[in-house]
């Protein structure tokens, strides 16, 4: 907190004028940071494993806020960020694997976005939702089915925005094979191992608001990675609006 002592009226007006120069500093920070809430923890995908994975991308720009039992999600909650991560799921916790995305929590996913909001999927956040309609068709495609973890090669679009500063990588993850509801999704990175080859990456947009996918992330070696982080740093900018 800054204390600025008025001692007589020649100094009021620098005082005045120092005063609005910081309001405005701290009008472009609040616009440069975006908040971000995290809806994370099931039983296969525990919290920590994202905590310690986008704790590593606080302080450049974001900050997060973490969400782990679904009990706890309102509409009024999600509509205080611009940006939603789902990485969970369709389980209220890891604790309670009731399903948690209901016909009416996936029309309010569908009224956020087209107010203009954003959603980052990853990983578990396409599993078990197959047979929820709305949001599979606002996310594009869900998870079908993975084998064992693997040696898994990612390899970015070359050129596309949300593979700026990311090289192909190889990592040991859970290799999803998705079942796409879009054909029209904008696919930006795919993924590659012994198995054969899937979308690993893609974006979309539904009225004003945007939508993006990633499917790694089951280990903590790729949220670590290097690539990975670019890639989520990436999609989270696209997604709260500050990137084409």
């Amino acid at each position: 907190m800054l204390y600025l002592a008025v001692q007589s009226t020649a100094t009021t007006g620098w005082t005045k004028s120092y005063h609005h120069f910081y309001l405005v500093c701290q009008k472009e920070t609040a616009m440069t940071v975006l908040k971000i809430l995290v809806l994370c923890d099931d039983r296969w995908h525990p919290a920590r494993v994202l905590r310690d994975g986008l704790g590593a991308l606080a302080g450049r720009g974001f900050v997060f806020d973490w969400l782990e039992d679904a009990r706890h999600w309102s509409l009024e909650r999600m509509a205080r960020y611009s940006v939603v991560v789902l990485a969970k799921s369709n389980h209220f916790s890891s604790a309670d694997e009731t399903a948690w995305m209901t016909d009416q929590v996936q029309m309010a996913f569908l009224d956020y976005i087209r107010r203009g909001n954003g959603l980052l999927a990853v990983h578990s956040g396409t599993a078990g939702y197959a047979e929820t309609l709305t949001l599979r068709n606002l996310l594009g495609g869900v998870f079908d089915h993975h084998p064992e973890a693997c040696p898994v090669t990612f390899t970015p679009l070359p050129g596309h925005p949300l593979t700026q500063g990311v090289a192909p990588f190889t990592v040991t993850d859970e290799h999803y094979f998705m079942s796409m509801s879009d054909p029209h999704v904008e696919v930006f990175l795919t993924s590659r191992s012994a198995h054969g080859e899937q979308p690993a990456g893609w974006r979309r947009q539904e009225g004003t608001g945007r939508i993006a996918v990633l499917t790694p992330g089951h280990t903590p070696e790729i949220w670590q990675s290097a690539g990975f982080q670019t890639l989520l740093g990436n999609c989270l900018r696209w997604c709260g609006g500050r990137i084409a």
